[in-house]
């Protein structure tokens, strides 16, 4: 059996390889192809191209990469006609994986899409897009499947690998009592995966950090930094800040971090969920570029940013979508977080919001689900095409 990914996100990296070691545990000698990052490279990935090293967002960041991501999606189809895989599983970073979708259906090549794009929150009517080149949605949250499934597309519903993520393996009490600090307010700061998240959000979380320093001086902050990079474009900006701050940097301690914080000043993602299913209260934020705004404010059909929010159809946790107004929205942040620091009354009532939502939908197993499902079709479609050739 041949499978093909394509995932463009670093955290679709992480989901991914975990999805094709379930798999593997079902198939064992089965075959994986196709773009992706290091950590499905760790799980035997033969790797066309490492595409997470484009995660970008926004169509400003997006138009200089155009022709780059034109020439892979023309080495796909090539591999595609050529290697003939089973099946082509998409994992979110939707704005390249359409056209995979296309390649792969010219190649008459199954394409399944797990964490599917979020066409219910904006640009609804490309739903066509997905009947026409979606074989079946593995879709992660229970609205988004009827969503889907209302609208003619083969979903199967199968749950959020975050989940799985938080649970397996669980932060130890241990781990969490090395990064608190006895007498601190412990603030965790989480400036995103993308390159571009982190240039354009830490300048603005410091600003923040240096304004509620200056309110409380027992605070402590922690940068959970995605990979090393990231460590390091952050120190770079911390050394050139105006003052010094009460942060420290730790790489590839997310989970702890947020285990570990009080409350977070965090940008909006997909993380978000980890914090929920770690009933962790927190402040939004998104600083994206002016066109990006512009877009976004035309083409969304949902009032909220952040995932939880979303789902309980109300702001569980304050939203700051930060475009020009820098000063005003760093005033509002740094207000929203004085409060949840100073009022133990405010942070219990938010963490007890979070708390009911979180037992209403957290639930772990999605991964295994996703790669029973995906196993099952695949099965079934080879046998299929075995019964075809019999006859």
């Amino acid at each position: 059996m041949h499978v093909f990914l394509s995932v463009g996100e670093p955290s679709g990296d992480e989901h991914a390889a975990a999805l094709m070691r379930y798999f593997r545990a079902r198939e064992p000698g089965v075959r994986f192809s196709g773009f992706g990052g290091p950590e499905m490279q760790s799980q035997g990935l033969d790797c066309l191209f490492q595409l997470t090293d484009l995660a970008v967002m926004g169509i400003d960041q997006i138009l200089p990469l155009i022709q780059k991501f034109r020439s892979l999606v023309q080495k796909a189809e090539e591999f595609f006609h050529r290697e003939r895989p089973d099946a082509v599983v998409l994992v979110d970073f939707p704005g390249f994986n359409w056209w995979v979708a296309r390649a792969a259906k010219r190649a008459n090549v199954p394409v399944y899409y797990y964490c599917p794009p979020q066409l219910w929150a904006w640009a609804p009517w490309r739903i066509r897009k997905a009947r026409r080149l979606i074989d079946c949605v593995l879709s992660v949250l229970p609205f988004e499947a009827e969503w889907y499934e209302s609208r003619g597309v083969d979903v199967e519903y199968v749950g959020h690998p975050f989940f799985d993520e938080v649970a397996d393996p669980p932060i130890s009490p241990d781990e969490v009592q090395s990064l608190r600090r006895d007498g601190k307010i412990h603030l965790g700061i989480l400036p995103g995966s993308r390159k571009q998240e982190v240039l354009r959000n830490f300048p603005v979380m410091l600003n923040v950090i240096e304004e509620l320093a200056g309110k409380h001086p027992n605070l402590r902050c922690m940068v959970a930094c995605y990979k090393e990079w990231h460590y390091e474009k952050c120190q770079e900006l911390m050394d050139n800040h105006r003052t010094s701050l009460p942060i420290d940097l730790y790489v590839d301690r997310t989970s702890a971090v947020i285990e570990s914080s009080d409350c977070c000043l965090m940008v909006s993602g997909s993380v978000s969920l980890e914090l929920l299913a770690r009933k962790t209260p927190a402040v939004v934020m998104y600083r994206g570029s002016l066109m990006t705004y512009i877009l976004a404010t035309a083409l969304l059909t949902v009032e909220f940013m952040s995932l939880p929010n979303l789902i309980a159809g109300r702001e569980l946790m304050p939203e700051y979508p930060v475009v020009r107004s820098r000063s005003r929205h760093i005033r509002d942040m740094t207000k929203d977080l004085d409060q949840l620091i100073s009022n133990p009354d405010e942070l219990n009532a938010m963490k007890s919001a979070i708390t009911d939502l979180a037992d209403e939908i957290v639930e772990v197993g999605g991964l295994a689900r996703a790669a029973e499902v995906l196993h099952n079709r695949l099965r079934a479609a080879k046998s299929s095409d075995a019964q075809k050739r019999a006859a």
